[in-house]
């Protein structure tokens, strides 16, 4: 596990900070021919030489280094402007599962699935999953008798921000409860209370206040039973 963590910093420190914007601008422009692209993975290979600093691991840092060549040239091959977000994230998600790939094929661990897929991680998964986009579809059909739209005209916000904010908010609350920290959660809806408060102040309506009411109440109210139910199953 040590040697993964390695393997990971490295990749940060690669990715991360010793790549300059106009080394990323350049690779987009040229792709396959700039030579930025070959710099980047001979530095990320050397970093993790450095970090690991254990030559007898050359094969499985070679593999590696030859896995975020393919995976970034994959990238600049494909991505357009429209998707070059999605792009990102899917790049860094290739990047951590070829580290994680290689190191069982070039180690001698070996990744078990039922000691990965425990009772208790199942668990916590479906309840990460549940307090997401299940929970945001939830409040969407509670709050649908109401013209929400019609309540904060002329205030609109940037788009799907209140779902993205809804769920961080969800997975905080049942992090802190099911680590102990309650306190963590009664800031954390003091905090969320002192920036709507200028919203609801300066709106002067009292059914966008009620809106707002319910759906903190709702959203706490159901990432604190799911946390509740969780330490209790477990």
């Amino acid at each position: 596990m040590t040697l993964i963590i390695k393997l990971i910093l490295a990749h940060l420190i690669g990715d991360f900070f010793l790549q300059p914007k106009k080394w990323v601008k350049d690779k987009e422009k040229k792709k396959l021919k700039s030579p930025k692209l070959y710099i980047h993975v001979a530095i990320h290979i050397a970093i993790m030489f450095l970090i690991v600093w254990d030559l007898t691991k050359w094969p499985l840092l070679i593999a590696i280094g030859v896995f975020h060549f393919l995976i970034d040239t994959s990238k600049l091959l494909f991505q357009t402007k429209k998707t070059k977000r999605l792009w990102f994230f899917v790049d860094q998600l290739l990047h951590l599962l070829s580290i994680i790939i290689a190191f069982y094929i070039f180690t001698d661990n070996t990744l078990k699935a039922d000691k990965l897929f425990t009772e208790n991680t199942v668990l916590l998964l479906t309840c990460l999953l549940f307090l997401t986009q299940p929970v945001s579809i939830i409040m969407k059909a509670i709050f649908s008798k109401w013209n929400i739209k019609e309540l904060t005209k002329g205030n609109e916000s940037l788009k799907d921000a209140g779902k993205y904010i809804g769920m961080l908010e969800r997975l905080l609350v049942f992090i802190f409860i099911v680590t102990g920290h309650w306190e963590a959660v009664g800031f954390l809806i003091t905090a969320k209370s002192v920036f709507r408060f200028g919203d609801l102040k300066e709106s002067k309506h009292r059914k966008l206040t009620e809106y707002i009411l319910i759906g903190t109440l709702i959203s706490f109210g159901i990432a604190i039973i799911t946390g509740l139910l969780f330490t209790v199953l477990i």
